[in-house]
């Protein structure tokens, strides 16, 4: 086929994908909060949200977050301590931290902005001003702007990889340098495409059509085009799909060989004193930097000696060590086993960074996973009731 014709085929193709999107998304797009809303604030931290975690998981971390935090100004100004006890149980606390940066920038943007003597504090609607915000990516800007303010910013996330990769039956790695700019091409078409699309008279005045356009590639993906089993037979786009055509579904995306999963194993120790539980909070600069934990050493033994492990750590011989618990969970391609270890009526000398809290207190904290579930632990276990 000549390049030219490739090229018509292609367009034409666009041209009749958006439609089928734009009246797929207006009769089965989910009812999701940040949906009901065109708050650019509440918009963005759903999608900072939503990066890497599911939107059943979300949901309720975003109804708590934007009650306790309704504005940007309230999240620029909240102790970091909120934030990440809000997080809590999201994962991927560098989010946060950035979120809150960015949002002390707007603060900051806004005072040097003002109208009638009050300060501005407004999320920017420039695309750059967007992306230039800490943590903030191509993906998530377009997104933003697209949603909040309707503007023709395409978005690439891993559901729209997979829908565009089966639709054009894309076979190579979409992680590659060239393949990536073709993705990024297409969705820029498609939404280009929504955004000269006319308004039906049935429809209301003010149409979102590049906002709906994104969200029905990203709610296709996660609802029909899924990674595994998608359901192509109640696909709107299946005609125009090359993957259902040549039942290539299952290949396609084409993310290369999976790297391995690496296990890493914890000895940690839930220490008592007086009814008082020994933590610590991790410095910054490491994952999980500013939760809380217990006091806790990585081992490659498979067979640790929990006892001597102590010692090392504490400088003294514990009186009396009991088994507690075994999580595990994963962080990214890591598979972690945290093996902890009960430890009553400990006297043990002060350490610095450590410091003894009360149960209740202990819950206060923003605990890192494993260990919110070794809290849990404790509390129950017979061993600190005796």
């Amino acid at each position: 086929m000549r390049a030219d014709s490739k090229i018509k085929t292609e367009n034409s193709k666009l041209a009749r994908l958006v439609p089928l999107l734009l009246d797929w998304f207006a009769q089965n797009a989910r009812d999701l909060p940040w949906r009901r809303t065109q708050d650019p604030y509440a918009i963005w931290i759903s999608e900072i949200m939503l990066q890497q975690t599911q939107v059943k998981t979300v949901i309720p971390f975003w109804e708590r977050w934007m009650k306790e935090l309704p504005t940007i100004t309230a999240a620029a100004q909240a102790p970091s301590a909120k934030v990440h006890k809000l997080w809590e149980g999201l994962g991927y606390y560098t989010r946060v931290r950035n979120l809150q940066k960015a949002a002390q920038q707007i603060v900051e943007s806004g005072k040097r902005k003002t109208e009638n003597g009050d300060a501005v504090c407004r999320f920017p609607e420039k695309f750059d001003e967007v992306l230039a915000l800490p943590g903030i990516g191509r993906y998530t800007a377009g997104a933003i702007c697209s949603i909040a303010f309707n503007q023709p910013t395409p978005i690439l996330d891993g559901n729209v990889i997979r829908v565009l990769t089966r639709i054009f039956g894309i076979a190579e790695n979409p992680k590659e340098k060239l393949t990536n700019a073709r993705l990024w091409e297409l969705a820029e078409a498609l939404v280009g495409r929504a955004a000269l699309c006319p308004s039906r008279r049935d429809e209301a005045a003010a149409t979102c059509h590049c906002s709906h356009l994104n969200q029905s590639l990203m709610e296709l993906g996660a609802l029909v085009c899924t990674p595994r089993q998608a359901q192509c037979e109640i696909c709107p786009v299946n005609k125009l799909c090359v993957a259902f055509k040549e039942n290539r579904t299952e290949e396609l995306p084409n993310l290369g060989k999976r790297e391995a999963a690496t296990a890493r194993r914890f000895i940690a120790f839930v220490i008592e004193q007086r009814g008082r539980f020994l933590v610590r909070q991790r410095p910054a600069g490491v994952v999980n930097a500013h939760l809380w934990e217990f006091p806790n050493t990585e081992t490659a033994s498979a067979k640790p000696d929990a006892r001597a492990m102590f010692k090392e750590l504490f400088g003294i011989a514990p009186a009396d060590i009991q088994p507690l618990c075994t999580v595990k969970h994963s962080i990214t391609r890591y598979r972690i086993t945290v093996e902890a270890f009960a430890i009553p009526g400990a006297a043990l000398p002060r350490k610095a960074g450590a410091f003894w809290k009360t149960p209740a207190q202990v819950r206060q904290l923003a605990l890192a996973a494993a260990h919110k579930k070794l809290a849990s632990a404790a509390a129950k276990s017979i061993l600190f009731h005796r």
